[in-house]
């Protein structure tokens, strides 16, 4: 079953709002009152038919990119998917898994369900598509699993999601790399950083360029620590860009989707399609009970 573990705004709470929207209707029974939630049913469902054919778009429109040679920005990506240090256990199963979120509900006297607890992992884990490791930042994600556990124990049900271990992780998101080749320092830049840190021990600075002991640098003296800082600078760049790559995946700053899933991009398509076919069915149907109530209102 695709279970949807963020609160998305036009599949699962929107539909139930507009199914609770409906019993309203049927309590009030009255003309204003079936007007009033027919018309809200009409908003609610034109809002979700535009959040799921963003997401359609989104996922259908963003080809799969290779994490060795993927461009920085927005990107989709899928890969393998792997603890990225100690593993990851979720808190009531104890399963090993890569990501988890929880609820814990309470039933009482009456047989009614509560949610007394609610939760998520928030640790990085690692995807491997072949070309190279990304790590994912799960953070601010939209995530979408089809592995859920629900248990009862007493009068307490428990449910778990969870992404695990080599799971075929489907990502789309803000794609960076961080250190070398992608260094973004430029030599300049390090010669200036390299002239600060020394100035910060002027002892040290003085007993090396201060040829004549006079306790300054005067303008000879300067260029010759300035030729220094230069080879310095040239020696620590080098050595940045001979640092492998570390590629990171994020929630994009512009507010685009970032959407996690266990599930293949063409399952994702197939879903976001339904849920727009279906919101613009309950849309139109929504308008025609309106019309069809103001031509003959409830006596």
């Amino acid at each position: 079953m695709l279970v949807s573990l963020k609160r998305e705004y036009a599949q699962f709470v929107t539909s139930g709002s507009q199914l609770l929207l409906l019993l309203v209707g049927f309590q009030l029974e009255s003309l204003t009152g079936w007007l009033s939630c027919l018309g809200l049913m009409a908003l609610l469902s034109l809002f979700a038919w535009y959040s799921a054919l963003h997401r359609l778009r989104m996922v259908s429109g963003t080809p799969t990119s290779r994490i060795g040679s993927a461009a920085q920005g927005y990107a989709e990506l899928i890969g393998r998917g792997g603890a990225e240090e100690a593993p990851l256990y979720a808190p009531y199963s104890h399963l090993p898994c890569l990501w988890y979120r929880f609820r814990v509900e309470y039933r009482d006297s009456k047989n009614n369900w509560h949610t007394e607890g609610t939760g998520e992992s928030h640790a990085p884990f690692v995807i491997d598509d072949g070309t190279g490791k990304c790590i994912v930042d799960p953070q601010g994600a939209e995530i979408i699993s089809r592995h859920k556990d629900r248990w009862q124990v007493a009068d307490y049900r428990y449910t778990e999601w969870k992404l695990i271990d080599l799971d075929h992780i489907y990502v789309l998101g803000e794609f960076k790399t961080v250190g070398g080749s992608n260094s973004m320092v430029t030599h300049k830049e390090l010669v200036n950083r390299v002239l600060s840190e020394w100035k910060m021990d002027n002892a040290d600075l003085m007993q090396r360029f201060d040829l004549d002991g006079n306790g300054k640098l005067d303008m000879q003296e300067w260029m010759l620590a300035r030729q220094a800082a230069k080879r310095e600078a040239e020696k620590r760049l080098t050595q940045a860009r001979a640092e492998p790559d570390t590629h990171f995946m994020l929630k994009p700053h512009d507010g685009r989707l970032f959407l996690i899933s266990n599930f293949d991009p063409d399952r994702l398509v197939r879903r976001y399609s339904i849920w727009t076919w279906v919101h613009v069915a309950i849309f139109f149907g929504a308008l025609a009970a309106l019309g069809w109530l103001q031509q003959n209102p409830i006596s």
